[in-house]
């Protein structure tokens, strides 16, 4: 039996009987034994059931959450609570290489603030592209509330493309918040600030300090927020916070509300009350209405003018235009929400224990009539609230956000203060159930629940607190993801979810076969800019060049790609003080053949996926040794998957000594090489003739395995050559170690070929007659 096969066997037969271990002391407890010895109740193990998916098995619904203070992006599946990735989005992230190559730096580089880079985000409010009030799954925005910025993901390979930064506000906690078809991405300023970039006292902030709404336009065939067609809604210096664009007979206008219209302004420092104090005093806020659907037309008129490059609507055209107006809402309130129909707003207020609900129709109808009951101290009109309301429902102390059922009327809100969710119907005015959870819950989320589509189903109550859900793991606790099965008349709670990366604040979901994500790269492809990287890379083309201005400064540009078990070059050799610039393309194309790329001393880390061209520019200061490895194990032989660069002292001169063989090798060594890689040929053979003899074309995911497998057995043909051809001078080390690289080669492919005819058998290929 040759070498290649005895090793297959071993692994197989280590498998199998691993397997029948397992199944053997799975089979020997039943079920109750399990549950006694768990301390379970038939209810635990049914809620168990309800979420347990099986190996191999995929989620219905994919979460998208804010990170918090971490600036990324958190997904997670539903009804698993499995999390599957982090986005690096406002904050560097080693594993994806996110902030470390150059191409994502150029996209973290957009967001400068008063050009300093800023390494961290706090995000909040994700959302996803919508088609006709449908989530539609191309891309996701998510807001930076400290400094005010939208970034966009791209959710064909989950990866961020743009960051546009606000030209006005200082912060901004309300984005992001798509219309309908994706239109426009609503983004709310919070505090009060000048919109000019220069000191102004807090004695001026009636004013020169103001509050505003942008509304970012979105290029959906591009993929880009086009910053040149964006507006903003100047507004008075109340606190505005969150919003929502409405559907339906609503369409073309937006909401946002607001805290603090008292204007007040703390400082124990100046010895008046803080700030909690002078913005809650009064009964009532306002929440914003504002006709963007017409402000565009204004713009594209040419009717707005631009301030810093930006379109401005100041409240005095606002008010003319009859693009804005006031309503007032709850006291405090952090949430607005309006119904799937769109007929209806619902706003809670923190510091009252009603939802109320609005009606467009009697807004809509106080508006045309310009009945109001008079304007704020800008001149901004006030619709009565007894003009607007619907109903006020009692839903419990603190509530905050309002999710929707796919059941008509029935809405589901976070109850802050009394840690529990309240499901009500907003058409009766009635609560139907409550359920405590853990604890102090922040926003809800319902399946596709901010939609015209909503799914119902589950529901996460994303709390801000667990104190005592979890082990203990320091004075840092972990945030706690609830789910909740709401598809009954009564909510049942299933699953807890820890969550220790930032504070995450939203999240939004899609069912999941709305998700079209690639699995590979086009050959050559700069992931950020969506197009073909000037560096593209191919097998055998691989090359350094280096060049030297006038002044003697030099930059050395490589070439390289990578692919089981080999980075080209394996030696970078360079100057001490030369510029270097790494360019890498992953040959790969089996999907997850992910390669790494992290050097010794020169905060170099790449993520290069299948087809990605990705690189990293650095100044080689000091003369050294550089090693340098894959990162991601992608083959048996992944630790030999290595390099070296040299920085040369200047003026060093080479010896004329060449590299000593540590091993030597003789003829019969080189014939029992080649003993076995014929035996492995013919297993090649085998799994070759199997893959044919069926429909493996069907299958793309074969036919990507199949393409490397061939690229591999190629490489093998080449080594295989300069064996045998360093055997006809009698130069057995040469031809012993290439007829080895042979073999590497042959392994690859069979490994390459042993998945593919297993994916092939599991997905029952049909046998071509």
């Amino acid at each position: 039996m040759n070498t290649f096969t005895t090793r297959a066997l071993s692994v197989c037969t280590g498998l199998v009987l691993g397997l029948s271990i397992s199944t053997s002391a799975w089979s020997a407890k039943t079920l109750e034994q399990v549950m006694k010895d768990r301390g379970l109740t038939e209810k635990n193990i049914l809620a168990a059931a309800k979420t347990y998916t099986p190996t191999g098995g995929r989620d219905e619904f994919i979460v998208f959450s804010s990170g918090g203070q971490s600036g990324q992006v958190i997904v997670y599946g539903v009804p698993s609570m499995r999390i599957l990735k982090y986005i690096g989005v406002f904050t560097p992230e080693p594993w994806q290489g996110y902030g470390f190559d150059d191409e994502s730096k150029a996209v973290l580089a957009q967001g400068r603030i008063n050009g300093k880079d800023i390494y961290y985000g706090d995000t909040h409010h994700p959302a996803i592209t919508e088609t006709d009030g449908k989530t539609d799954g191309h891309y996701l925005f998510i807001n930076d509330k400290a400094n005010p910025r939208i970034a966009v993901i791209d959710l064909h390979d989950f990866e961020t493309k743009q960051i546009v930064v606000s030209p006005y506000f200082k912060n901004a906690h309300g984005g992001a918040y798509v219309t309908p078809n994706s239109e426009y991405v609503m983004d709310p300023a919070q505090y009060a600030a000048p919109f000019a970039d220069e000191f102004v006292p807090l004695e001026e902030f009636n004013e020169k300090y103001r509050g505003g709404l942008t509304y970012w336009k979105f290029n959906k065939e591009k993929g880009r927020i086009d910053e040149s067609q964006s507006f903003t809604f100047e507004m008075p210096p109340y606190s505005q916070d969150l919003a929502d664009a409405g559907k339906g007979p609503s369409y073309g206008w937006g909401f946002n509300n607001s805290f603090c219209s008292e204007r007040y302004v703390g400082g124990t420092e100046r010895g008046r009350p803080p700030f909690e104090a002078g913005c809650s005093s009064k009964d009532t806020d306002f929440m914003h209405v504002t006709n963007w659907k017409k402000a565009a037309e204004l713009v594209k008129a040419g009717k707005v003018k631009k301030s810093k490059g930006h379109y401005l609507i100041d409240m005095k055209q606002a008010v003319k235009e009859g693009l804005l107006y006031l309503i007032p809402e709850p006291k405090s309130p952090h949430g607005v929400d309006v119904t799937p129909d769109g007929k209806y707003i619902t706003v809670s207020g923190k510091l009252d224990s009603h939802t109320w609900v609005y009606s467009w129709d009697k807004i809509q109808k106080a508006i045309k009539s310009k009945k109001f009951e008079g304007k704020d101290p800008y001149g901004i009109p006030i619709i009565a609230l007894n003009d607007a309301l619907h109903k006020s429902v009692n839903v419990g102390l603190g509530p905050l956000h309002t999710q929707y059922d796919s059941k008509k009327c029935v809405a589901y809100t976070s109850i802050y203060v009394d840690s529990m969710i309240t499901k009500w119907d907003y058409c009766q005015g009635k609560v139907l159930d409550q359920l405590p959870i853990h604890y102090n819950v922040g926003h809800l989320m319902t399946m596709q629940g901010d939609t015209m589509d909503p799914k119902g189903k589950y529901l996460v109550a994303l709390n801000k607190l667990s104190i005592d859900r979890f082990n203990p793991v320091g004075p840092l606790h972990p945030q706690n993801h609830q789910l909740i099965d709401i598809s009954g008349e009564k909510m049942e709670l299933l699953y807890d979810m820890p969550l220790p990366l930032g504070e995450p604040h939203y999240a939004v979901s899609i069912a999941a076969d709305k998700l079209k994500p690639g699995v590979r790269y086009k050959s050559g492809w700069n992931s950020r800019t969506d197009s073909r990287s000037p560096y593209k890379t191919r097998a055998g083309r691989e090359k350094t060049e280096r060049t030297c201005d006038a002044k003697g400064k030099c930059t050395v540009h490589v070439y390289g790609t990578t692919i089981r078990s080999h980075i080209t070059p394996e030696i970078i050799e360079v100057t001490e003080g030369d510029t270097v610039s790494l360019h890498f393309t992953n040959l790969e194309r089996a999907q997850d053949e992910v390669h790494g790329f992290a050097m010794y001393g020169q905060n170099v880390q790449l993520s290069i996926e299948p087809g990605k061209t990705a690189s990293s520019t650095f100044v080689a200061d000091k003369a050294g040794v550089y090693p340098y490895y894959c990162t991601e194990f992608c083959s048996a032989l992944h630790l030999e998957m290595q390099g070296y660069l040299l920085v040369q002292p200047k003026g060093y001169k080479a010896k004329a000594v060449g590299l000593k063989a540590g091993t030597t090798y003789t003829e019969a060594d080189y014939k029992k090489q080649v003993e076995t890689n014929i035996a492995t040929q013919e297993v090649i053979d085998q799994v070759v003739a199997f893959i044919t003899s069926h429909n493996y074309k069907d299958f793309p995911t074969v036919v990507a395995l199949v393409e490397d497998a061939t690229d591999q057995l190629g490489f093998a043909k080449g080594a295989k050559q300069k064996s045998e051809a360093a055997a006809a001078k009698k130069d057995w080390n040469n031809a012993m170690l290439w007829a080895n690289q042979w073999w590497q080669y042959q392994v690859k492919t069979a490994d390459l070929g042993l998945r593919a005819k297993t994916y092939l058998e599991e997905n029952k290929a049909k046998k071509i007659k």
